[in-house]
């Protein structure tokens, strides 16, 4: 009997603590959008990836250009001449798909350039959103916008404007939904 109740004791401090656990969570995407630095970075991105794609555009409009003028020659060629541009063809093809993986492939140039400007911004938010939990005494913080999937959330338990507030972007009128 002495051992039972020692367990249920054990048990139900256990669950006033998890029940004293406070959380709270906040708007990454809204906190980013307030962030004059994230609108001009994403300029750049964007600028960026134009840019690229228009190069892109451009060696596959070349490889499609190879490509009918064989198509055209084909019957005056000979088996080594067509062989020699089907070649030529293939390798351009080549040069282009390796192109667009070195952008725009995972670890590519556009890859970089986003983790170069938008880390930075995700790194200081990090750095308020910890010090609005150590302030509020938070065990627990959601980013409600990432890809964790809050059914329910009580807006007693938002800290987007206190993010906002510790990044120096708090406006009292422009309050988060």
């Amino acid at each position: 009997m002495r051992y039972s109740i020692a367990t249920l004791l054990i048990l139900f401090s256990g669950l006033n603590f998890a029940n004293a656990q406070k959380f709270g969570y906040f708007d990454s995407e809204f906190v980013l959008s307030k962030m004059p630095e994230y609108g001009k970075a994403q300029s750049e991105i964007e600028q960026l990836a134009a840019t690229w794609q228009k190069e892109i555009e451009e060696m596959q409009q070349k490889v499609d250009a190879l490509y009918r003028t064989y198509q055209a020659e084909q019957v005056l060629l000979t088996e080594e001449m067509k062989k020699e541009r089907m070649d030529e063809i293939k390798k351009k093809e080549t040069e282009l798909k390796d192109y667009q993986k070195k952008v725009f492939g995972y670890g590519g140039l556009y890859f970089l350039k986003k983790q170069e400007l938008i880390k930075p911004l995700q790194d200081k938010i990090f750095d308020a959103v910890e010090k609005v939990a150590k302030s509020n005494r938070l065990a627990f913080v959601f980013d409600k916008s990432a890809e964790l999937v809050i059914v329910y959330t009580d807006p007693r338990h938002d800290y987007t404007d206190f993010v906002l507030e510790e990044l120096g972007l708090g406006d009292p009128n422009d309050k988060v939904k």
